[in-house]
């Protein structure tokens, strides 16, 4: 992990400020002498700086996006807990952690946030910019605040806009939180059992029907209790609450639900016809959280956009499980830029999307 410690005051688009800011971040493989290997990967809510960790399949030596060809570049957001600053810092005073009274964060001071470090590394052009759910609202937000800066975007499972749908899967989760006493107490348990009931609320909209029908389904007929399916949410909600701060979580579903891209800019069309870049936009065909209009509006925006729905029976979740698929689609949108190598015929091949269905995590969320 690297550091970018900055002590100028960081405005905030509520009017706010943080005194002084630290950005965390990974770096993965060499900046060519042309700088223009670059790959700005952008994670999801829960997500950390090591894409190859949570994205294999389409990050990774040998994979379409490779630290041996390309220079990878992951952020931690601001809010977070995996290395930049959030609600777990301590105040500048010193005295005691921000908590619940952390300023409240926007997808465009994650953006501002971004191009801060971009200019930190003297990167000039980013030739691909990627990322998912949250991770394409903030690059949704940074290429329109700086269009120069990106030659090419892939935006997947994403939007301009968050819905009311989405805001409102996101305040049960903080509803969930708030019956938590314990919530926001400073301790270091506090917040487990919200945080847990909010991350099991969290994987119905990640997830599909088919997803747990697949998966989770009984091979007993006979049960009255102890359900597969009980206890694979709750077994996900004790997961988050092992490696994920709730007053994160708090902040930065608030700062997903504020997502607005055409905020003060006129709307979300005028907002998006100032996007540059090359723009392939991805949707799933089984998402509910992130449907595949919200998509078509942004490729209906962007200048030039191409329009892509893949298939998946993983919802949300399918951005980041069928890499196979986005992987055919990023080479075929880049026309090889991405690799000097062809796709193989195991990319070209169609996929077959009800296998291996062993259910991922949502490390990303």
């Amino acid at each position: 992990m690297q550091y970018l410690h900055s002590d100028h005051p960081f405005p905030l688009e509520s009017g706010q400020q943080l005194d002084r800011i630290t950005i965390g971040y990974q770096t993965f493989g060499q900046l060519n002498k042309s700088k223009d290997n670059v790959v700005w990967v952008c994670h999801a809510l829960t997500g950390n700086t090591n894409p190859m960790g949570w994205w294999p399949g389409l990050v990774g030596k040998g994979e379409t996006i490779d630290p041996e060809r390309h220079f990878i570049v992951c952020a931690n957001i601001l809010g977070s807990c995996y290395g930049s600053t959030g609600p777990d810092d301590w105040r500048p005073n010193g005295r005691q952690p921000y908590g619940l009274t952390f300023p409240q964060l926007t997808t465009r001071d994650m953006a501002k946030a971004h191009e801060l470090l971009a200019r930190h590394l003297e990167i000039d052009q980013i030739q691909l910019g990627i990322g998912g759910s949250l991770g394409g609202q903030q690059l949704v937000e940074w290429a329109v605040i700086y269009p120069q800066r990106f030659q090419h975007l892939c935006l997947l499972a994403t939007n301009a806009r968050h819905s009311p749908w989405g805001i409102a899967f996101n305040e049960a989760q903080r509803m969930a939180l708030q019956a938590d006493a314990t919530f926001g107490d400073g301790t270091k348990e506090g917040g487990h059992k919200g945080l847990a009931t909010a991350r099991a609320i969290a994987m119905l909209s990640y997830r599909h029907y088919q997803t747990y029908e697949y998966g989770q389904a009984e091979t007993e007929h006979d049960k009255l209790d102890d359900f597969r399916a009980s206890s694979y949410q709750r077994y996900q909600g004790e997961k988050l609450w092992q490696r994920f701060s709730p007053e994160s979580y708090w902040i930065l579903s608030k700062a997903m639900d504020a997502h607005n891209v055409g905020r003060n800019r006129g709307g979300i069309a005028q907002a998006l016809a100032k996007i540059t870049a090359n723009t392939l936009v991805i949707g799933v065909d089984s998402d509910l959280l992130f449907p595949v209009a919200e998509q078509s509006e942004l490729a209906e925006h962007i200048p030039g956009a191409r329009f892509e729905v893949i298939n998946s029976n993983f919802g949300h979740d399918g951005f980041l499980t069928e890499t196979k698929a986005i992987s055919l689609l990023l080479h075929d949108f880049m026309q090889g830029a991405l690799t000097d190598r062809t796709a193989s015929p195991r990319l070209r091949k169609k996929v077959a999307f009800k296998q291996n269905l062993v259910l991922p995590g949502s490390e990303s969320f």
